[in-house]
């Protein structure tokens, strides 16, 4: 398993843009498939977009497809998720995972979670 510490979350209005950050430890971070989730209030966590080890294929929730990109750095042990266009609706506390299985991370199924950070977009 890896520590996954993510960083980036504030407020923004709607319409801007963030950047967030997870950086990972360990040694086989390229190994991993890495994943964004968020969980707004009073509703279950939700997959946002996800890569592979190698970063070649990339997946995205349909309510995000266009304004968000994900992305690694496995030289640095770290994944982005820049957030454009944000919404209202968007506003959540972000969390990275990290998973073996792309798919299976895709729904949920990961062996290290980070604490997450909040993103709140103002109307």
């Amino acid at each position: 398993q890896v520590q996954l510490i993510e960083s980036g979350g504030g407020l923004v209005q709607a319409g801007g843009s963030l950047r967030l950050s997870c950086a990972a430890s360990g040694r086989t971070f390229s190994g991993y498939s890495m994943g964004w989730f968020r969980q707004a209030p009073g509703k279950e966590r939700e997959f946002v977009a996800a890569l592979t080890g190698s970063g070649l294929s990339t997946y995205y929730a349909d309510s995000v497809k266009g304004r968000f990109t994900i992305s690694r750095d496995n030289a640095k042990n770290t994944v982005y998720l820049e957030m454009n266009s944000l919404k209202p609706e968007d506003t959540a506390i972000y969390y990275c995972a990290a998973g073996i299985d792309s798919q299976r991370l895709r729904v949920g199924e990961a062996g290290s979670w980070g604490q997450g950070t909040q993103v709140t977009v103002s109307s």
